[in-house]
């Protein structure tokens, strides 16, 4: 696979196709959780709301698309956290988002800081072994690789939302 590809070819549009269905699965997921954006983990998010989270995402997508492993990081990243969104976005929605924020920051509270931070970066861990092993038995190939590095990029961005996440109920 080349390092782009040509705007406007058949790989371009397959790979926006991509990009737009697993950044639609991603915007569905938070928007099933919060449609509100109370609970939404990402500040840039939270402050370009919907619509400007919307624009900014076709644009990226249209220009990712020429780039086919970032395109790939991104759209595995993108499915990935979509399936952590709803994996509780039931609870979300049928509590309020407000009343399940309070429940999980008095969770939060409750649980001795040490505890939470091994969890986090157990699973964090665990995800991204998962993404190295892919990566390392890959023999360099580009979609194998680039699925790895996905699922790399996932661990770290729910390790660093968590931590912040963390961060604003301990200071709070």
């Amino acid at each position: 696979m080349d390092d782009t590809v040509r705007f406007g070819s058949a790989v371009y549009f397959a790979i926006l196709a991509i990009l737009f269905c697993s950044r639609a699965a991603d915007f569905l997921s938070t928007w099933v959780a919060t449609p509100n954006l109370v609970l939404e983990a990402n500040p840039i998010a939270k402050k370009l709301g919907w619509r400007g989270g919307i624009a900014l995402n076709v644009a990226d997508c249209i220009g990712f698309a020429v780039w086919p492993l970032p395109a790939i990081v991104l759209s595995t990243t993108s499915v990935l956290v979509a399936a952590r969104n709803f994996q509780w976005a039931w609870l979300m929605r049928s509590m309020g988002e407000e009343e399940y924020r309070y429940w999980m920051v008095e969770r939060l509270r409750e649980t001795p800081i040490l505890l939470y931070l091994f969890c986090v970066l157990a699973q964090a861990a665990l995800m991204a072994s998962i993404g190295l092993a892919l990566m390392y038995f890959s023999n360099m190939h580009p979609v194998l690789f680039a699925v790895g590095g996905g699922i790399i990029t996932y661990a770290l961005a729910v390790t660093f939302f968590t931590s912040l996440a963390l961060w604003r109920v301990r200071r709070g």
